[in-house]
């Protein structure tokens, strides 16, 4: 249509260059009548809006939409009849969303120009948008009738008679495409579920018996076919099918999957797990399905105990199967590290990053191992290396900070902790992590500021954090300092945590440094009843607490206990020797 408008456009052109030829050539004066011939001339010149079309379209390239719809309304004001113009103010408005002057033009676009396939297109897909299936249905329909040979146009209207309700009108006209073109996959197929949306079973197994019966050896619709009566209850045809599937498509990597739901569907357990241990050893099937089946067997693991072997024997048969390929091992690896056998574990997360080191996943899940297992030595390695290759990962930092620390390395371990915080963003958990051992560490360190600030800062993150609570109350009443604040943590963390001994001991040992012996007396011997093996500190406070009450042959015997349990003050010997209270 706009190239028989830009034609109308150049024969006017023409048209009044030939006029103008035409007054040369004769000696007509100004004042002579004007005949009908030229009346109508200049009407249609004064119709001509071609060059502020081309604007309009200059400034819609340009982006300048507002303009181009001012330009293309005063194209339509030269000549109303400019189906063009209303087809570019239907698509601008349809990009601006505004759907309803979108659909007000493309229907004035159709009806100006009703043999346009473009406008009748545009026009029955904004239609939908109004739930105007009808008439997108109608429109359509005058899209066939110009162009009865184009298939896009009967899947739309099938498509449009669906979300009218009218499945068998759309079931009709897949029919006559197949009477067109032939019988297709994607006809058969949609047909298919349309029939199942309806609940005519039987004929949407007919429409897959009749895509059979066209395409022989497709075992794929062998597969949906045996689905089809696996979920109607048609056991023995499912069985059949599945079976037809293994002899024309032996090497069919899914098969035995489908087998293995069939017999697990019928409650045939051990052929299932043996369908699909042969599923699993058959490198033809993707890994990636391989392992969505071993998930379900990780996550049900959790629960159901009586699966672990299965799932251990097709995480073995998967990584045999696939030697080299990082997900097999890695998914061993999981399971192993469920299972507690950590060692193991190991062993499969470093395979995984021989074979493949970008991963960062696994370089933390091995850290995870490492730190079960206490290898300080291998944490502080690993994590190390995880840092240069992910240095933007706070997680390796805080593994490598603690390793320092309980290493003893203090000063390492606040240097690389601070490097760390950087990368903690929107993590307030990991953030009170951090600052939990930085506070540790200053303290080991004596800057006694500094470990006062980190554990003030976990408290604001976490209030509730009794280790946090537990610690920073411990260490100020060893320096006697703002017992009453200390006093208040301690209790809290006893609060929070009723049956933790060494929470217990801490608050006996603060009321203790406030001179209340027999409250002290009380925490620390609920400390000592929670604890089946009782370290030297605890022993050694309760006899320091049994001194001050007057009970002092007693309390050297828990003096004498502590020594045995391990270390204790720099005092304890000295109070064993002399037998009396050095603090």
């Amino acid at each position: 249509m706009h190239f028989i408008i830009y034609i109308k456009r150049f024969l006017i052109v023409i048209s009044l260059i030939m006029s103008i030829l035409a007054c040369k050539s004769t000696k007509d004066t100004a004042q002579s009548p004007v005949s009908k011939s030229e009346q109508t001339e200049t009407h249609e010149q004064n119709k001509d809006n071609s060059t502020v079309f081309f604007d309009a379209n200059k400034e819609k390239m340009l982006g300048n939409y507002d303009e181009a719809k001012k330009l293309y309304q005063k194209c339509l004001d030269i000549n109303p009849e400019d189906d063009a113009s209303m087809f570019e103010l239907a698509k601008i408005y349809k990009d601006q969303k505004n759907f309803t002057e979108a659909l007000n033009y493309a229907q004035q676009a159709t009806e100006t120009d009703p043999t346009n396939e473009y406008y009748l297109l545009f026009y029955a897909d904004l239609l939908p948008l109004f739930e105007r299936y009808k008439d997108a249905i109608d429109v359509v329909n005058k899209l066939i009738k110009l162009n009865p040979d184009k298939i896009e146009y009967y899947n739309k209207l099938a498509l449009l008679y669906l979300y009218n309700d009218q499945p068998d009108e759309a079931i009709r006209i897949y029919d006559e495409l197949e009477k067109k073109v032939g019988i297709r996959e994607e006809f058969s197929i949609t047909k298919q579920k349309i029939y199942l949306q309806e609940n005519k079973v039987n004929k949407a197994i007919a429409e897959i018996l009749k895509l059979i019966e066209h395409f022989p050896n497709v075992s794929q619709y062998y597969a949906i076919l045996a689905e089809l009566y696996l979920s109607n209850g048609m056991n023995e045809k499912a069985l059949a099918t599945y079976n037809k599937i293994v002899e024309i498509d032996p090497e069919n990597p899914y098969i035995h999957i489908s087998l293995a739901d069939y017999y697990r569907k019928n409650g045939q357990e051990f052929k299932a797990f043996e369908e699909l241990k042969m599923g699993f050893a058959n490198p033809a099937l993707d890994i990636d399905s391989k392992i969505q089946i071993l998930l379900k067997y990780y996550t049900a693991n959790e629960i159901y105990n009586n699966l672990k072997d299965q799932s251990f024997e097709l995480a073995e048969i998967l990584i045999k199967t696939h030697p080299n390929d990082p997900k097999a091992f890695s998914m061993y690896g999981d399971f192993l590290y469920q299972d507690k056998q950590f060692e193991e574990a190991r062993s499969a997360f470093r395979k995984v990053i021989e074979i493949d080191s970008s991963k960062y996943l696994i370089w933390e899940q091995l850290l995870f191992t490492e730190s079960e297992l206490n290898d300080l030595d291998a944490l502080l390695v690993e994590s190390r290396k995880t840092i240069e290759l992910f240095p933007e990962q706070p997680l390796p930092y805080l593994f490598l900070g603690s390793t320092y620390y309980q290493k003893k390395q203090w000063d390492l371990c606040v240097d690389i902790l601070n490097q760390g915080l950087y990368y903690v963003v929107n993590n307030d958990p990991m953030k009170a992590q951090f600052y939990a051992y930085l506070g540790d560490a200053y303290n080991q360190l004596k800057d006694n500021e500094k470990s006062d600030e980190s554990y003030d800062k976990v408290l604001m993150i976490d209030p509730n954090n009794d280790y946090v609570l537990n610690n920073y109350a411990y260490y100020l009443a060893l320096r006697n300092e703002n017992l009453d604040k200390a006093a208040k943590m301690a209790k809290k963390a006893t609060e929070l945590k009723p049956n933790n001994s060494s929470n217990q001991d801490t608050y006996g040992w603060v009321l203790y440094k406030m001179g209340y012996y027999d409250e002290a007396k009380y925490w620390i011997n609920k400390a000592l009843e929670n604890n089946d093996d009782p370290s030297a500190v605890i022993l050694e406070h309760y006899g320091d607490v049994l001194w001050q009450l007057g009970e002092k042959s007693q309390a050297v015997e828990y003096w004498n206990e502590a020594k045995k349990a391990g270390e204790g003050s720099e005092f304890l010997e000295k109070k064993i020797t002399e037998g009396k209270l050095y603090e």
